[in-house]
C-alpha cells in the first residue's frame, strides 16, 4: 500500500495536469500581450524569461510599471530593446490592468502587494503570474481564488519548484510505499550574509509614487528602507514563513499530496542582525498534518550551515538535497535499499504559465496551491506573532488559535 492514499485528482493535481478551462483564451489565436507590474530585481528576471520565449510563445511585453522611477525606466528600456517596440509606461497598477491591450499581468511587487493587485487583475479579466508568498491574508487568498475560478483565469504562482521534476520523482517514489509511512519531513535553508541589505542612497523621494506605493497600507512618511529592504518590516511581508518557508512547505504538498494542515507553531527571534529589522533572523515552525506526519521547517540568517530536505519513512529515510535514499533510520529488518533517485525533466515554470494561457488547462503552480501554501504560511506566521497554536478549518476555509 502507498505510504499516503493519492486519488486520481491529488495526482493529477501534483503532477501539473490540469482541467481544460475555456477553449478561448485572450490571445489563443495571436501574440499574448503581457503587463508587468513590479521591475524590481525579481521582476526583472521574470521579464528576462518572457523575453526568451518572445519568439517560441509568440509573447510580448507591452506596458511596465513601478513606483520607482528609476526602475520604470530601466525595464522600459531593456522592454523596447528586447521587443522593438517602447512599452506602455506607469507607476499606478490600475492604469495597466484598464488597457484592453494586456491580457495578462506579471506581478513582482514587495509581499502586501501581491493579492490585492491580483484581485484586481482577476476583476479585470486579466491571467495572472503573481510571486510568492502568494497571500499575507486568509480573505484575501479566499477572495482571489474564488474569482480566478468564478471567471476562468489561468493563474501561475512563483512556486517554481512545482515545475522542477525531483519533487515529482520523490511523488511517485512515496507512492510506492517502499519508504513505508512517512511520519517527518525536515527541511532547512540557511545563509550568512546580509543579502537584504540593499543600497538605498540612490532612492530619492522625488523618483517614487509613494501613495502607489503603499496603495493599500498606511500612508506613513516617505523612507527608503520600505522600499529597498522591505523584506524587514511586518507592513510589508510576514516574515520567513512567507518569503522562504512558502516553497519548502509547497514542496512537501508536492511529495505527500496533502493540501492543508491542521495546525501550526513557530518560534524565534532576532539574535544576530540588529539592523532596524522587524522579523526574526532565526525562526522555526512545526506543521501537523492529517495524513499523519509532522512538517519542520527552520531558517538562520546568522550560520549557512544546516540546509537539507529530508523525508523521514518507516523504513528509511530520502535526501532530497542528495536525490537518494537508503535504509538509515528505518525498522530493523525492514530498511530499504540504498537508491538514487531519477527526476523527470524540469518544466519552464514560465513557459507554462504561457502554454495554459492559450490551452486554459490550469498551469502547474495553480492558485490551488498558493491558496494551501499561504494558509500554511499565515499560520505559522501568526502562531509565532501571538504564541498561540493556529489552526485551520477547511470547511469555513479560516484559521484560528487553538
Amino acid at each position: 500500500m502507498a505510504a499516503f492514499p493519492i486519488g486520481r485528482r491529488t495526482f493529477l493535481a501534483a503532477t501539473g495536469a490540469g482541467l481544460l478551462l475555456n477553449p478561448s483564451a485572450s490571445g489563443a489565436n495571436d501574440r499574448i500581450s503581457i503587463g508587468v507590474i513590479g521591475t524590481g530585481s525579481r521582476g526583472m528576471s521574470l521579464m528576462g524569461q518572457i523575453a526568451r520565449l518572445k519568439d517560441s510563445h509568440a509573447v510580448d511585453i507591452t506596458a511596465v510599471c513601478d513606483v520607482w522611477r528609476v526602475n520604470l525606466a530601466r525595464a522600459a528600456a531593456r522592454t523596447e530593446q528586447a521587443f522593438g517596440k517602447a512599452p506602455f509606461t506607469t507607476t499606478r497598477f490600475e492604469e495597466m490592468l484598464a488597457r484592453d491591450d494586456v491580457d495578462a499581468v506579471v506581478i513582482a511587487t514587495p509581499d502586501f502587494g501581491h493579492t490585492p493587485i491580483m484581485i484586481e487583475a482577476l476583476r479585470a479579466d486579466k491571467d495572472v503570474f503573481v510571486e510568492k508568498p502568494m497571500a499575507l491574508d486568509p480573505d484575501n487568498a479566499n477572495t482571489a481564488y474564488d474569482l480566478a475560478r468564478e471567471r476562468a483565469r489561468v493563474v501561475q504562482v512563483g512556486t517554481q519548484r512545482r515545475s522542477e521534476g525531483q519533487w515529482k520523482a520523490a511523488h511517485d517514489f512515496l507512492a510506492t510505499g517502499k519508504l513505508g509511512h512517512v511520519s517527518r519531513i525536515s527541511s532547512s535553508v540557511c545563509f550568512n550574509h546580509a543579502r537584504w541589505a540593499r543600497d538605498v542612497s540612490m532612492v530619492r523621494e522625488q523618483d517614487v509614487d509613494w501613495e502607489a506605493y503603499l496603495f493599500n497600507r498606511p500612508m506613513v512618511p516617505f523612507d527608503p528602507n520600505l522600499l529597498q529592504r522591505w523584506h524587514l518590516y511586518r507592513m510589508c511581508t510576514n516574515g520567513l514563513s512567507g518569503l522562504w518557508m512558502c516553497h519548502l512547505v509547497d514542496a512537501a504538498h508536492i511529495i505527500t499530496g496533502a493540501d492543508y494542515p491542521n495546525s501550526a507553531v513557530a518560534h524565534g527571534g532576532i539574535y544576530v542582525w540588529q539592523d532596524g529589522r522587524e522579523h526574526t533572523d532565526v525562526f522555526h515552525a512545526l506543521i501537523d498534518y492529517p495524513e499523519g506526519f509532522l512538517f519542520d521547517w527552520s531558517m538562520s540568517l546568522t550560520n549557512s550551515a544546516g540546509n537539507r530536505y529530508n523525508i523521514h519513512g518507516r523504513y528509511g529515510t530520502m535526501d532530497l538535497d542528495r536525490l537518494e535514499y537508503s535504509g538509515a533510520g528505518g525498522e530493523e529488518g525492514k530498511q530499504i535499499e540504498a537508491g538514487k533517485l531519477t527526476p523527470e525533466p524540469d518544466q519552464d515554470h514560465m513557459a507554462n504559465w504561457i502554454d495554459c494561457m492559450r490551452s486554459r488547462q490550469r498551469p502547474n503552480a495553480d492558485i490551488e496551491f498558493g491558496h494551501q501554501h499561504s494558509m500554511v504560511t499565515i499560520m505559522a506566521a501568526e502562531a509565532l506573532e501571538t504564541g498561540r497554536r493556529m489552526r485551520y478549518d477547511r470547511q469555513a476555509r479560516r484559521i484560528y488559535a487553538g
